[in-house]
């Protein structure tokens, strides 16, 4: 029997997750499979314990489910920890343990696939919900000049940068909150939109003149031309990205734990896009 691995969301019908591991297995040479598993909104931990009982090996969690996924685990990785979420079970003898794979598969991506080296930029982080959150640590872990989060709610921007500020992690990167009104007259190497306001096409409220010389505008959603992609060309932003390779990269990762071999992202990243 193929060892059994799934994402569990809802909805989750829409996710690439199951095409992405299919293409890694296929790549390594891994008996394995993976299906998209419906949740309902109530019923997250049953659904894990089900698909535990019936042999699985390991889950990766979307929206809405991260929190609770992060509950759920008996023991939890440092970076999910520091997430407050989770979005990789893996089933052990001793139960489920949690890892949150998105901040390394955003670094991975800035990093090593559009050579963006994050040591000593200065670096803006619009949104203070779990996506924020979720990759703080990671960033601040390439030791940036400073790291700022801005929110349209400066109060939780202010929040989230408290809950790192002072850390081992924060010792060369200063870590601040604001709100967009606050950026103005700031200038910054890396603007990373972790906001949902692209799905509703909105921007959020940020002033002209953010964009340094060679700066590199990234946002986390994919598949689409947001209205902060066109706002960051039009405002001098040196490069633009979306957070295709952010996925893919973040999905390796848990292939990795999962499996103990690292897939190469960089073909399925193509067969994504050509689709």
């Amino acid at each position: 029997m193929k060892d059994r691995y799934a994402v569990i969301g809802h909805p989750v019908a829409h996710s690439k997750s199951p095409f992405i591991h299919a293409q890694f297995a296929l790549q390594t040479r891994q008996d394995m499979e993976y299906a998209a598993l419906l949740a309902p909104l109530d019923g997250f931990a049953q659904t894990v314990e089900q698909f535990r009982a019936a042999g699985g090996r390991g889950a990766n969690v979307t929206l809405p489910f991260k929190e609770p996924a992060y509950a759920l685990c008996a023991t939890r990785s440092p970076r999910a920890e520091s997430a407050g979420a989770v979005n990789t079970l893996i089933f052990g003898a001793h139960g489920v343990h949690g890892d949150n794979t998105d901040g390394y598969g955003l670094t991975r991506d800035l990093v090593d696939n559009l050579g963006f080296a994050l040591q000593g930029r200065r670096v803006l982080l619009m949104g203070a919900g779990g996506a924020a959150r979720g990759v703080i640590l990671p960033l601040l872990e390439r030791r940036p000049e400073c790291l700022v989060i801005a929110n349209r709610t400066a109060v939780k921007a202010n929040a989230l940068a408290a809950l790192f500020d002072g850390t081992p992690s924060c010792a060369d990167a200063p870590v601040s909150g604001c709100g967009y009104v606050d950026l103005a007259g700031q200038r910054f190497d890396l603007v990373i939109n972790a906001t949902s306001a692209g799905l509703a096409g909105e921007l959020p409220a940020l002033p002209d003149g953010l964009f340094a010389a060679d700066a590199l505008a990234y946002d986390m959603l994919y598949g689409r031309e947001t209205p902060f992609m066109r706002f960051a060309r039009a405002q001098g932003a040196a490069r633009v990205a979306d957070g295709l390779g952010m996925l893919v990269e973040q999905a390796a990762e848990s292939f990795f734990l999962w499996r103990g071999v690292r897939p190469d992202t960089a073909p399925v990243m193509a067969a994504l896009r050509a689709a």
